[in-house]
This record gives structure tokens, sequence and C-alpha cells, in this order.
């Protein structure tokens, strides 16, 4: 099965969205967005992004977990990933959303 983007409303009122993978787990998951519309070109940008190694920025936490973050062309951050127990698990990470964003659908989870 493969990925899909879900786009879901916030409780500020803004909108983001989660990239989950083919068993249902969120592995990635956006900033926040003023509309739905924005929400959309985030995960298009992801769909775009992610097939480049050099968009990937690896990251330690204050707790020494590592995390990646997915940067645009131009250098703004879509989204970043969950914390990993190791550098190898965060490489796993990484490679499921380049497999998973590549086929994904993107779908309106909103209820709007």
């Amino acid at each position: 099965m493969a990925g899909k983007f879900e786009i879901l409303k916030s409780a500020n009122g803004g909108f983001r969205f989660n990239l989950k993978a083919g068993n249902g787990e969120i592995i990635f998951s956006s900033e926040s967005y003023e509309s739905q519309a924005k929400a959309r070109q985030g995960a298009e940008s992801v769909i775009s992004n992610a097939s480049d190694e050099n968009r990937f920025e690896r990251k330690t936490d204050k707790n020494g977990a590592s995390y990646f973050v997915l940067k645009a062309a131009n250098g703004e951050q879509i989204g970043k990933s969950e914390t990993y127990s190791s550098g190898a698990a965060m490489e796993n990470g990484i490679q499921s959303v380049k497999n998973n964003a590549a086929g994904a659908v993107i779908t309106d989870a909103t209820g709007a």
C-alpha cells in the first residue's frame, strides 16, 4: 500500500498535513499553514523535494534524539520527523519518507 498525505485542520484554525506510510503510521508532519490550499502546496513540495538527498537536514534535539527536517529548494522548512533513538533509525525514517512520498496521494481530512 502506498503512502498518503492527510490534510488536517489544527486547533488554532490553521492547516497541516501528515505523511502516512502504507501501514498508516505517521512518518512526517508539516509546519502550520494559513490555508488548506497552502497545506496542499506543502504536501506537493514534499513530493517534489523528497527525492533529493540534499533537502534532508539531520538534527539532534537537546535530549540527544535524532530527527530530520525536509527543506524546499528555497531553504524553507516544510516539516519534520518524529524523534528517533539512533542515527540509523533516523536514516530508515528518511528512506521511508522518500519511498512513501513518491507515490502518495493527497487527501482532505478536514471535514470541510
